[in-house]
């Protein structure tokens, strides 16, 4: 039998190695505004998955995480995995942030324990891909391939800070070459697009606070899907504000729907283009996006 207390999973690589610095007064912080709970550290990528694995099939009730979006999806991951009627609360932390944003999760530490602790349990959806080669893997947020997980890859590769990501976009839009991809949404004929990104949304937020898919729902059986077509790269950073507030419809070269599965791969098969989840690299096209709705428990915070 496991704990009845919660369980934190700190992430102490969080925010370019802020998460040690932070956890001793973020403890203390939680303490009092959310009450006692338990604590792992993670020590590799990938080690969330593993603790939410081990620590739902023990039956722990409620896992709570501390660190970035890469972190929340492992550890989503895990307790999917493990079967388990197991919860996920998101305490902020992390570079990115985004899904924290699509949760309505307060900024204030001290406001989203307090929150969790009153909170509610709702159902939210699951995305999932298969990547090439791959295993098949969940994601809470958001899947993305072209531009995007171009930038995800360097930002993962360089020392995390506020505005890593808009520093990556500018120094990879620069230098991106627009590959051809079939697209065949919903098991549809297959159309061929010159694209900058095409990103599949569960929550609304992306790429460091980007509201990309400001109609995405935790909830609704669907992913959003944007799809950024070739743009030079000046006028790509000159709409980039457009992006950040979520109004990028009035761009032409960007088309908005919703899906429930999606496949893509290049149209030349030497083309290497990558894709990200939640914020961490895990392949290359081709590959296939679905969403599994209501999977995964999760802790609402109270308003």
């Amino acid at each position: 039998m496991g704990s009845d207390l919660p369980l934190v999973i700190v992430n102490p690589a969080s925010r370019g190695g802020a998460g040690a610095r932070d956890w001793p007064s973020a403890a203390m912080t939680i303490r009092a505004h959310f009450g006692p709970f338990e604590r792992r550290f993670t020590e590799a990528s990938g080690h969330a998955s593993v603790l939410a694995r081990e620590e739902a099939e023990r039956g722990r009730h409620l896992l709570l995480t501390f660190g970035g979006d890469g972190t929340i999806s492992e550890t989503a991951r895990g307790i999917l995995d493990s079967g388990a009627p197991c919860e996920l609360g998101v305490l902020p932390h992390g570079t990115g942030g985004d899904f924290v944003r699509s949760l309505s999760t307060p900024a204030r530490l001290a406001d989203a324990a307090r929150g969790l602790r009153f909170g509610h349990t709702t159902r939210i959806d699951v995305g999932r891909v298969t990547c090439f080669g791959g295993e098949s893997l969940s994601f809470v947020n958001a899947a993305s391939f072209g531009l995007s997980a171009e930038v995800v890859r360097r930002v993962n590769q360089s020392s995390k800070f506020k505005g890593s990501y808009a520093r990556q976009t500018i120094r990879a839009a620069l230098s991106f070459e627009h590959p051809d991809v079939e697209l065949s949404t919903d098991g549809r004929p297959p159309r061929r697009v010159a694209i900058t990104t095409v990103s599949l949304h569960n929550g609304r937020f992306f790429g460091g606070g980007m509201k990309m898919a400001p109609k995405a729902e935790l909830t609704d059986g669907k992913l959003a899907i944007v799809i950024v077509k070739k743009m030079p790269p000046l006028k790509l950073l000159s709409r980039a504000p457009l992006l950040y507030w979520g109004a990028h419809g009035a761009i032409a070269e960007v088309e908005q729907g919703s899906l429930e599965s999606l496949e893509a791969r290049p149209v030349d098969p030497a083309r290497e283009i990558r894709v990200e989840v939640d914020g961490e690299s895990v392949g290359r096209l081709p590959a296939r996006f679905t969403i599994e709705p209501a999977a995964l428990r999760v802790r609402m915070p109270f308003p």
